[in-house]
């Protein structure tokens, strides 16, 4: 049988890292993308190819894949080359975002307007990796197209760049959802809840005990989720939604890496808003 393959952007460290790690234990090919090719790169650590290596010792194998998510045409390359060496494509995880600078007390304006940054990586750029990944997802005859989603679509979070982000990224899986479904790829947003990603441990340190939140899933637990989700019969029902991804493996009987089981926010930070009928059939 042949191997999954999988892409997922933004993979150099937290979310994306974990998810395209629990990927390749279930033997996938993951194609890890972002800018950090060098471990100096981010104050917080991780390559693409120690991503990469990662997987790798999961079981799977991993292609790190240098790609700028603001730049069209090396998107356009990393698909290209995926469709010369596979012609097909069974998994795409947007992740890839420009994560702004932690805000400061006071209103949007008087915060850095590189926060709208995550606009352009984080929304425009999920749209234009779906473009390209969609002809190859179709090709394979069963897809699945993953966003990365929080609770920020719903209630308060960092500020309306990121609220913007998450809830368009979420209209946008669903519309991208009534395209493909004809062709047997479904499309989902699935909300994360606090993560322990290398970025937030450190910020967490910068806090007082008190104000530390608890409990935390692995960046692995979302990845198990969607391994668990492109197998489930169940998959075209699925298509089109926003999903608490603690809710989802729920009910998917997925677990976290140390096996327990993470716990939905939904009463504390809300839930996702139900879809018109228009996009469901």
């Amino acid at each position: 049988m042949a191997p999954t393959i999988a892409v997922v952007t933004g993979a150099s460290r937290g979310a994306g890292k974990g998810i395209a790690v629990a990927l390749g234990a279930t033997g996938a090919t993951v194609y890890v993308t972002g800018r950090s090719t060098r471990p100096g790169d981010s104050p917080h650590g991780g390559t693409i190819a120690e991503t990469a290596a990662l997987v790798d010792a999961a079981g799977g194998t991993g292609v790190p894949v240098a790609v700028d998510h603001a730049d069209d045409s090396a998107v356009a390359a990393l698909f290209a080359r995926i469709t010369g060496e596979h012609g097909r494509l069974d998994i795409l995880v947007n992740n890839a975002a420009k994560v702004p600078a932690p805000s400061t007390p006071g209103g949007f304006w008087e915060n850095p307007i590189g926060a709208a940054d995550l606009i352009t990586v984080g929304l425009r750029s999920h749209f234009i990796a779906a473009y390209h990944a969609a002809p190859l997802l179709i090709a394979n005859g069963r897809g699945l197209l993953v966003t990365t989603g929080h609770y920020g679509a719903v209630s308060y979070h960092q500020g309306p760049a990121y609220g913007a982000q998450k809830a368009g990224a979420d209209k946008m899986a669903a519309d991208m959802a009534k395209d493909l479904r004809p062709h047997h790829v479904a499309a989902v947003s699935i909300w994360m809840g606090g993560l322990r990603t290398e970025r937030a441990e450190a910020h967490l340190a910068t806090l007082p005990p008190g104000a530390r939140t608890a409990p935390r899933e692995s960046p692995q637990f979302t990845g198990r989720v969607i391994a668990a989700l492109y197998a489930s019969p169940d998959l075209p029902a699925y298509s089109g939604r926003a999903l608490i991804g603690a809710e989802l493996g729920a009910e998917l009987g997925v677990t976290d890496v140390d096996g327990t089981v993470p716990l939905s926010r939904r009463a504390e930070l809300g839930a996702p808003p139900e879809l018109h009928p228009s996009l469901l059939g």
